[in-house]
C-alpha cells in the first residue's frame, strides 16, 4: 500500500487512490457528532450559494456554516461540536459548508473514493483502508481555510499512517495536548469563546471516541456523507 500526505486544496486536487480528506478543528470532527447525536443525513456543500440554495428543496433541513470560523449569518448552527442541540437536527438534513473541509471535498476530483478525516473516528478509518486493501492511499490534511498548514491535521494524517503501517506515535495523547499552546490556543481565548467554544477543542481531540466511518458519495443532488459502523453501536468508549 502506498501512503501518501498532500497538504491543503492543492493536495486535494492531486490526490489519488483511496483519499482521506482530513479537518480535525472541526468540519470532519463535527460531522462524526452531527451522525453521533441523530442527524438523518450530512451533505458537505462547497459554497454559501449552494448550502442556501437547499431551502428551497427541503425547507426542514439544517444549515451548518461557516467562514474564517464564524457561522454564516442566516445558517442554522456554526461548526462547533458543542453547540449541536441534538433535538434540532435528529432525524433531519443537514447541509455542512466550511472552508477547508469541505473545500476538500469539492476538490478531491481524482481520487477513486473520499472518506473523511479527525481524530475521533482515526481507528475506524485505518481499520476501513485495511479492510479495502487499496493500492494507494492519500491522506490530505486541509489546514486552515485550505490554504496555510495546522499542526491538528498534519498530526492526525502522522497518526493514521502509523495505524496503518504498526509505527507507533509516542506520546500521542500528549501531543494532541499540546496543540492547546499552538494551532489550538484560540479554542481559549476568554474573548472567543462565542465562536471557539473550549470545549470544542476537547471534543475534536478526544481520539477513536467513533467506531464508525464517513463515506462521501455523490448523488443527484451533489455530495452526501454516508456512516459505515463496524460495530452495532457506532460509538467506542476509551482509548488505544
Amino acid at each position: 500500500m502506498e501512503i501518501g500526505i498532500k497538504h491543503l486544496i492543492s493536495g486535494a486536487q492531486q490526490a489519488e487512490g483511496l483519499t482521506v480528506i482530513i479537518d480535525v478543528f472541526r468540519a470532519f470532527s463535527m460531522e462524526c457528532y452531527l451522525y453521533a447525536l441523530g442527524a438523518g443525513e450530512v451533505r458537505p456543500a462547497g459554497s454559501i450559494e449552494e448550502t442556501f440554495a437547499w431551502r428551497e428543496r427541503d425547507p426542514d433541513c439544517i444549515l451548518v456554516g461557516e467562514r474564517h470560523g464564524i457561522r454564516i449569518d442566516g445558517c442554522d448552527l456554526g461548526n462547533s461540536p458543542s453547540s449541536i442541540p441534538p433535538e434540532m437536527i435528529r432525524g433531519k438534513r443537514v447541509i455542512h459548508t466550511t472552508s477547508a473541509g469541505t473545500q476538500g471535498i469539492v476538490n478531491a476530483v481524482h481520487a477513486d473514493e473520499v472518506i473523511t478525516g479527525s481524530f475521533v473516528n482515526a481507528k475506524a478509518i485505518a481499520s476501513y483502508i485495511r479492510g479495502k486493501a487499496p493500492r494507494k492511499v492519500t491522506l490530505v490534511c486541509m489546514g486552515k481555510e485550505g490554504m496555510t498548514p495546522a499542526a491538528e491535521d498534519e498530526l492526525c494524517a502522522e497518526y493514521i499512517k502509523s495505524l496503518l503501517t504498526g509505527r507507533e506515535i509516542p506520546d500521542i495523547d500528549g501531543k494532541l495536548q499540546a496543540l492547546r499552546n499552538g494551532s489550538g490556543r484560540h479554542f481559549f481565548d476568554p474573548d472567543r469563546q462565542k465562536d471557539f467554544p473550549e470545549k470544542d477543542f476537547r471534543m475534536c481531540i478526544d481520539r477513536n471516541r467513533f467506531d464508525f466511518v464517513l463515506k462521501v458519495e455523490k448523488d443527484e443532488n451533489g455530495y452526501v456523507s454516508r456512516v459505515i459502523s463496524s460495530s452495532p453501536g457506532g460509538q467506542k468508549q476509551g482509548k488505544e
